[in-house]
């Protein structure tokens, strides 16, 4: 029965070998997948890129594999995003937001760890190049590798390099059947193709490539991986993460004013004690010539011991959060600064960040 028109097939390529570093990944899939045809795309799991690149990492002898784990994850981070004990979510140096930087233990050998690719992007294009080279067709490659979902139990797998094919299908300005023309909407189309390479390759069975056939995607020019996924900066909606403490991004008003700054720190802190046990403080406005937003000294209601040293500490941490997320520049200065008995400390809200 032949297949309907605009029907999809995700072929697994099986009879590939255990991948070393050195090995020739294009002469091994191309043994394996002789079939490969012109608009083909190959889905390959990064762990094999890594492994046959050498970015890999050996455990010295009498090291145990956790501490090697979290120092090989220091190594590879820019930023931790969100903590919970000793699971990291961490920004790694090449833009990707993944737990534990993306560093997987599975499927290697006891005295190893597998780093993510240096450049998937690069891989990516070096295989397609190659493959075009031992067997005469023109197709995509997608390296993927498995990755959570904020809010959402489950793994699945996203491109993390691509090459020969568009990573996002811009429909923004497009009509729909309704006639509403879409403002928003760019489809993940190597992350689509990653989730359902997997479907074939799994976790268990052994099989690292697999090869979607059917779709018509356009060869972009230049071509620029993966990097049109990352959503960083001004676009990140959620660049604290530490303790879901942030509510929406709101314009900030002229902070200039002592209403503004009071607002803004009793906002910070009514939206602190949602996450933190309720705390009693006593706010009072100051002003501080460079301070475009003034000063506000924050006292403790309770008297100075050990336990309300710490809890208040808790509580202005996460203030601080707050106020950056909004925006605010701050700077806290501890009560030892000034020397007052009932005094925690210092608040110095500047003008805007953003």
């Amino acid at each position: 029965m032949p297949s309907p028109a605009g029907a999809v097939s995700v072929l697994p390529v099986p009879g590939l070998p255990e991948f070393v570093p050195g090995d020739d990944l294009a002469g091994a899939i191309a043994a394996a997948a002789p079939w490969l045809a012109d608009g083909d795309v190959v889905v390959v799991t990064s762990k094999v890129v890594s492994k046959v690149e050498g970015n890999l990492v050996t455990i010295e002898p009498g090291t145990d594999r956790e501490t090697a784990r979290q120092r090989a994850i220091d190594a590879e981070t820019v930023r931790v995003v969100a903590r919970r004990g000793p699971l990291r979510i961490v920004e790694t140096r090449h833009g990707w937001v993944v737990a534990a930087a993306g560093i997987d233990a599975s499927n290697i050998a006891a005295d190893a760890l597998v780093l993510l690719p240096a450049d998937a992007d690069a891989s990516a294009r070096q295989l397609r190049t190659a493959l075009a080279g031992l067997l005469g067709v023109t197709v995509g490659v997608v390296v993927s590798d498995t990755f959570g979902r904020p809010w959402r139990d489950g793994v699945a797998d996203v491109a993390i390099g691509s090459a020969g094919l568009p990573a996002l299908v811009d429909h923004r300005g497009s009509v729909d059947a309704h006639g509403n023309r879409l403002e928003t909407t760019q489809v993940a189309v190597v992350d689509e193709l990653a989730a359902a390479a997997d479907l074939v390759k799994g976790k268990l069975a052994g099989l690292p490539v697999a090869v979607v056939r059917g779709l018509a995607l356009p060869v972009p020019d230049p071509d620029p991986g993966t990097r049109p996924l990352v959503r960083l900066g001004a676009g990140d909606l959620f660049p604290t993460g530490t303790r879901d403490l942030v509510a929406s991004r709101r314009p900030v008003a002229e902070p200039a004013a002592r209403d503004g700054a009071l607002a803004a720190v009793a906002e910070a802190f009514r939206t602190a004690v949602a996450a933190l046990p309720e705390f009693p403080v006593v706010f009072r406005y100051g002003s501080e010539g460079g301070d475009a937003g003034g000063v506000v000294d924050v006292h403790l209601a309770d008297p100075v011991t050990p336990v309300t040293s710490l809890a208040l500490g808790a509580l202005v941490g996460a203030a601080l959060v707050q106020l950056q997320a909004e925006g605010w520049a701050t700077r806290w200065e501890p009560a030892a600064t000034f020397g007052g008995a009932s005094l925690a400390g210092r608040l110095h809200l500047g003008g805007p960040t953003s």
